[in-house]
């Protein structure tokens, strides 16, 4: 399994979105995804 990536993160924000009337729940596993993605993109630097 390689390193999360800013498209992984969005397709998993993207549905838990759609399953949850379009929010996002602030320390769900969607947003860590997101934060992981960005730090492996080196772009928060």
């Amino acid at each position: 399994m390689g390193k999360m990536t800013l498209k992984d993160a969005a397709r998993i924000q993207s549905a838990t979105a759609k399953s949850n009337g379009g929010v996002v729940q602030k320390g769900s596993f969607s947003s860590r995804a997101s934060s992981a993605a960005a730090k492996n993109s080196g772009k928060n630097k």
